[in-house]
């Protein structure tokens, strides 16, 4: 089954990850196969990915977490909604965020 995000989506990395900080980068590591895509085994985010993935707590929506994007960025709500949206979308396709 597919999940349908929205931005009233509550989020939270998968626990089939682990994710940690190396020299500015945010690399994401499968811990469980099945996990992203079978070729890789390491993902990185960049700058923007890393500032949403540590948004992603399982306790605010994924609107709550454009508002202090776009505030803290002093960029538009509606594009970082986007952004916001498509990086969740795809993170929970490869099963490394799960919706709360």
């Amino acid at each position: 089954m597919t999940e349908t995000l929205s931005l009233d989506s509550i989020c939270a990395p998968s626990e089939d990850v682990v994710a940690r900080e190396i020299e500015g980068e945010l690399i994401i590591v499968p811990l469980a196969s099945g996990i992203g895509d079978m070729e890789d085994e390491l993902y990185t985010l960049n700058e923007t990915g890393k500032a949403i993935w540590g948004k992603l707590d399982g306790a605010r929506t994924l609107a709550q977490i454009a508002d202090e994007l776009a505030q803290e960025y002093d960029a538009p709500v509606d594009a970082i909604a986007r952004d916001v949206n498509g990086l969740v979308s795809e993170l929970v396709q490869r099963k490394m965020v799960v919706v709360q």
